[in-house]
């Protein structure tokens, strides 16, 4: 795990090129405290700062050189060893015992095919000498970021936005579209754009391929090279899903269990977690192992050491290591948190997330795994009941819409309205398309704050083919949710220089769950269905019964804002001329005087303010 950097700018020579790529390191240097290099040709440079995690040795430093290619490198690949195998035995040949060589040998033996071989996470930039092109690929989640401009001649990329904004070509104009994204949805990114307008994202799965010529650039190619189909259904039984689903869950966490450097993991109760655990567990009984908690038992909070406990009880050999961050701390830390967001956080629990990585840290652990994914794909999430009970609805089970609803209802304590409200949700998700169910949050759930609304809404979700669930879980997959979350698990976990892993998101995992008939994934009140009974031999019983779902519960949006965070509330209208302030003062002072009907938007325009204040 590190940081990459480069750019093409044939105006600057080979001095003005090396301090740029400097400057853009410095920016990012907590993602590689490791080593730093450089390299330069014909105004062409790539920069790297490294986190040692595989092949320790200063031979597996980057830039790294092969064949007359050159190339920096951020992620794992996890199955290095079986790909390795496969090349030797066709003649290839390795100096170290790092993935970053053969990711560059599987380069020349498939072409831009190579990265469909690969199991893992990264974002890498590979010049090819003898085509005279830059191959620039991004793993299938977009676990690990990619962020470029190009105008003015120049064409710019790093790991983090703020590795660009000492460069000539950044510009700090915002782009209003995702900055209503972010209010109304509590998105942090889509596609390809970001919070700035120049700033664009290598979408999740996607390649580019720059090619040069006598003049610079010639063009710039963007092609997606995978992507997860829905519609096609396996015809075995649960009990044999169960034991593939298992089968293949525990091969990724062996691979993600891969390094020269000891593994840890977080640990929050939960079941996602509380899995990982427990396999590592089975796989390496009786072995120490770290697992770190972020908890909160103040009056009100969710504090979820009961569940944590439950799997340290089953599994002695866990060294458990937990955290409660005081007010003071919060206070302390907030601007540097945010600093590393690199975005306007659009909740709190982004600051839990970075305590619970500084813990690691001062634990001496490098690698951690975490358990973001499963919840997109497995149906975790309580408002997938909606579209669960549209399908229902679609095949005229009404019998089961009606008891699944009054399961749902009785499970979340719903009662009266708000039970026909759950259901009248339900019939609305089975008459409409995605597109159509997220622009109407987008335009009603919050009142609009933009002073202009976008004609057109500024987002396009996709009705995948099968059922209305799959295509609900896709788009959290790919737009909605997951992008998001996974910004938030690398800044956190880099701004300490911890590479996290995701061992959920193995895509033959993510494909295999795609192709799971809903009864699969949610039954009755029981959500992951196959993930609870696949994992039920080793998980303890309290984990796989346990059908609350908590999610990383902080006090930010109410006790925080009102607490140690009470100074972000106070609004520089100045900030934020494109937002109606007779709104935001209306929200603001409500909130401030006790009302939480919309505090998570409290938050949001609270820490939009704060962002553009210290980091545009």
């Amino acid at each position: 795990m590190c940081g990459i950097a480069g750019f093409y700018n044939s105006r600057l020579n080979k001095d003005q090129s090396l301090e740029g790529i400097e400057r853009m390191l410095v920016a990012i240097a907590h993602r590689g405290p490791d080593a730093r290099g450089t390299w330069w040709d014909n105004g062409l440079v790539l920069g790297h700062n490294r986190l040692s995690i595989i092949d320790l040795s200063h031979e597996a430093d980057q830039p790294m050189h092969y064949k007359g290619n050159v190339m920096v490198f951020n992620g794992e690949v996890y199955n290095y060893l079986e790909i390795r195998t496969d090349l030797i035995r066709k003649g290839y040949q390795f100096k170290t015992k790092s993935d970053t060589e053969v990711v560059m040998a599987s380069y020349l033996e498939w072409g831009t095919d190579c990265v469909n071989h690969f199991v893992g996470m990264w974002s890498f930039a590979l010049y090819d000498n003898r085509n005279n092109l830059l191959f620039v690929s991004r793993d299938r989640f977009g676990i690990k970021p990619f962020y470029y401009i190009n105008k003015d001649a120049g064409f710019y990329f790093a790991s983090e936005m703020k590795a660009l904004k000492p460069t000539p070509v950044f510009s700090n104009e915002l782009n209003l579209n995702q900055v209503s994204r972010g209010l109304q949805m509590g998105w942090l990114c889509y596609n390809d754009e970001t919070y700035f307008a120049d700033i664009k994202a290598l979408p999740a799965a996607h390649n580019m391929v720059i090619r040069f010529n006598a003049n610079g650039i010639e063009d710039i190619e963007i092609s997606k090279y995978w992507d997860v189909y829905t519609g096609t259904y396996s015809s075995a039984s649960f009990t044999e899903k169960t034991e593939q689903f298992r089968e293949m869950f525990a091969e990724s966490i062996a691979l993600h269990m891969r390094s020269d450097v000891p593994v840890a993991t977080c640990l929050s109760g939960g079941l996602d977690s509380s899995a990982i655990v427990s396999e590592v567990q089975h796989q390496h009984p009786g072995t120490s192992y770290k697992s770190f908690s972020i908890y909160y038992d103040g009056d009100g909070e969710v504090d979820e050491r009961p569940f944590i406990d439950e799997v340290i009880r089953k599994y002695p050999a866990i060294d458990p290591f937990y955290k409660k961050p005081s007010d003071e701390e919060v206070k302390a830390e907030f601007h540097n948190a945010l600093f590393h967001a690199d975005v306007p956080a659009t909740g709190s629990s982004f600051v839990s997330q970075y305590f619970l990585m500084k813990l690691i840290a001062e634990n001496g652990i490098k690698v951690v795994l975490d358990g973001q994914g499963s919840d997109e794909y497995l149906g975790g999430y309580m408002h997938s009941y909606y579209r669960l009970i549209a399908d229902m609805l679609r095949r005229g089970n009404f019998g089961n819409a009606f008891s699944t609803t009054s399961d749902v209802a009785s499970n979340l304590s719903l009662s009266g309205i708000k039970k026909y409200s759950h259901f009248a949700k339900s019939l609305l998700s089975s008459v409409s398309p995605e597109q159509k169910l997220y622009s109407m949050e987008y335009n009603n759930y919050y009142p609009f704050l933009l002073n202009e609304k976008p004609s057109v809404t500024p987002f396009y979700l996709t009705d995948a083919p099968g059922t209305k669930l799959d295509s609900f879980l896709y788009n959290l997959m790919f737009s909605s949710s997951l992008p998001s979350l996974l910004q938030y698990e690398d800044r956190n976990s880099m701004a300490f220089s911890i590479e996290s892993r995701v061992p959920f998101l193995d895509h033959r995992l993510v494909e295999f769950a795609f192709s799971l008939r809903n009864d699969d994934k949610i039954k009755g009140i029981e959500t992951k269905r196959i993930l609870r009974h696949s994992m039920k031999s080793v998980l303890p019983e309290a984990i796989v019964n346990r059908k609350d779902k908590k999610g990383f519960v902080t006090p930010g949006e109410t006790k925080w804002l009102r607490g140690p965070l009470s100074h972000l509330t106070e609004i520089n209208y100045a900030n934020i001329p494109f937002l109606r302030k007779d709104l935001v003062k209306s929200i603001m002072d409500k909130h401030r005087n006790g009302d939480n009907s919309k505090s998570v938007l409290a938050w949001r325009i609270a820490t939009l303010n704060y962002w553009i204040q210290n980091f545009v």
